[in-house]
């Protein structure tokens, strides 16, 4: 099996709040540490109900505080939104206080809606120099040169591990020309995951940072002792899913035991597509499952998102899978 890592949404559950959920990330991360996942990432959204992780740097810091040996990072930062040398600054900072622990995933998506883009002050042709913006903001964490005028402090002779993230041909090739490692969204934007991969190994060109190519797709993962039980926890992310296309985000919904009887056939089938590239089941299924997207895509390592509504099951999934990929032996089931 190859590496596992986790994307942590933060996720905000119905009747609860930022806070509980935010410490829920650091408890997850705890958990991931001790079961031996490589690497534990947080993403930019903005103005979105059920996420806490908008502040993205500073929630990387408090879970970073809180761990002693896991990789934590961004997965990603959407670079438009903010100045290279800005995110140079927080994570020359975030690699000075954690030393060989912090990774920097760019995106160029918003991460919001209009209005909140236009509220970040974003402005709307700033995707279009994406690559120019990477290439700037690594420029930052080189070592600084003579005569040099901006220099990102701390940051500059840091190195950080910079990582592309995308959900389409164009971010596969922006790592590929670049050197960069990639990861690709596939547990929400499964329809290109293929043909980026193939896109990006084709057109790799080797770099200081990354001699070869390094590929790591997302895929959801729920993971239960009985696959009624998994199918349940996934009828979480299945709600958030269904609103989102309506046009209503939320917080992420308890679970139902027949998602047939809260969404209708054509949301499912909407749905179906969307996330098409999911795992649910038991732990020989989740294993499987895990084994057949790597095979598929020669992944190096994958990275799993688990959006659950109960922090207990969320923390028994995410030992399930780790005992699964044969990382540890599961500890008994809570409750």
């Amino acid at each position: 099996m190859v590496p596992l890592s986790i994307l942590d949404l933060a996720p905000i559950v119905h009747g609860s709040d930022a806070a509980q959920a935010l410490r829920n990330s650091l408890d997850l991360a705890r958990h991931a540490e001790r079961l031996g996942f490589r690497r534990f990432w947080l993403a930019e959204h903005h103005g979105m109900a059920g996420i806490a992780s908008a502040a993205t740097a500073v929630v990387i810091g408090h879970v970073a505080s809180g761990t002693r040996t896991i990789r934590v990072g961004a997965g990603g930062i959407m670079l438009p939104n903010h100045a290279p040398l800005v995110i140079a600054e927080q994570f020359g900072t975030l690699e000075s206080l954690y030393p060989g622990r912090i990774d920097l995933g760019l995106g160029r998506a918003p991460g919001s809606d209009m209005a909140t883009m236009r509220a970040l002050r974003r402005d709307p042709l700033a995707g279009e120099m994406f690559p120019q913006d990477v290439i700037e903001l690594m420029e930052y964490f080189a070592p600084p040169q003579k005569g040099q005028p901006v220099r990102a402090v701390p940051g500059a002779g840091l190195e950080v591990p910079v990582w592309i993230l995308g959900s389409s041909l164009f971010g596969a090739q922006v790592a590929a020309s670049l050197g960069l490692p990639f990861s690709f969204a596939s547990h929400f934007a499964p329809a290109m995951l293929d043909q980026a991969a193939a896109i990006y190994r084709r057109e790799f060109k080797p770099s200081a940072r990354c001699p070869k190519p390094y590929f790591m797709p997302a895929v959801n993962v729920f993971a239960a002792e009985t696959e009624a039980r998994a199918r349940r926890l996934f009828s979480s992310v299945q709600q958030v899913f269904a609103a989102l296309r309506r046009g209503r985000p939320t917080r992420l919904p308890a679970p139902v035991d027949d998602i047939r009887a809260v969404l209708e056939p054509h949301e499912l089938s909407g749905l179906e597509q969307v996330l098409s590239v999911t795992v649910t089941g038991t732990p020989v299924m989740v294993r499987s499952g895990l084994e057949a997207l790597a095979a598929r895509t020669q992944a190096d390592e994958l990275m799993i998102v688990s959006q659950i509504y109960d922090h207990e099951e969320r923390v028994r999934s995410l030992e399930l899978t780790a005992a699964a990929a044969g990382m540890s032996a599961p500890a008994s089931p809570a409750g």
